[in-house]
């Protein structure tokens, strides 16, 4: 997406959104969210991933997300395309009432690009917003941790199992390696800790 949400500094922590094509429902299965916090949690131990905050929604998903050798589009690049290929392999491989209409979507969306051949499941782009300071930070972690509140789908958001809400207030979450914003990375060269990791 280059309509001024590019990640110019790969070293700087982002707000990330990607979407599923046409908005599908996806993520209300959840052998398809689990693919998500696998990833998530590979990502972390295995591709230098920051996490600072994260929520699974129906359709979308939000990160606040930093990497640790400034390769950062790359880290999104590969997170995006495994789960894509491993959720549209259990559509394809498993029980699922929706299969040959998620296809079909699926499918019609590589129309307008080349670069997937036959299915295409995460839109273009990633919405990516870099973080400033702190305030900024704090601002898109509660709009996260909010978003399944707004949605309905619970009163609180430590009751939504799916996002990183529970790190931040019980201290655990089913992703245990969250960077909680209130013991950063730091970098000591520098006042705020999202502005440059090294």
């Amino acid at each position: 997406m280059k309509e001024g949400y590019i990640i110019r500094d790969q070293d700087k922590a982002h707000f990330i959104t990607t979407t599923v094509v046409d908005w599908i429902d996806a993520f209300t299965r959840k052998e398809y969210r689990d693919v998500v916090i696998n990833s998530l949690n590979y990502c972390i131990n295995n591709k230098h991933m920051l996490l600072y905050g994260y929520v699974i929604m129906s359709n979308h998903v939000h990160l606040i997300v930093q990497s640790k050798n400034g390769k950062l589009s790359d880290l999104i690049r590969d997170f995006k395309k495994f789960t894509a290929r491993t959720i549209l392999e259990k559509i394809m491989e498993e029980p699922e009432s929706r299969k040959e209409w998620m296809l079909e979507r699926f499918k019609n969306a590589t129309k307008t690009h080349a670069r997937n051949k036959n299915y295409q499941f995460w839109r273009y782009g990633n919405h990516a917003e870099e973080i400033y300071s702190e305030k900024f930070l704090w601002s898109k972690l509660d709009y996260i941790h909010l978003n399944p509140v707004r949605a309905g789908i619970v009163k609180k958001a430590s009751e939504y199992l799916y996002s990183s809400a529970t790190n931040y207030i019980d201290g655990k979450g089913i992703l245990e390696n969250i960077e909680l914003a209130t013991n950063p990375v730091i970098d000591v060269l520098r006042t705020s800790p999202f502005l440059k990791y090294e």
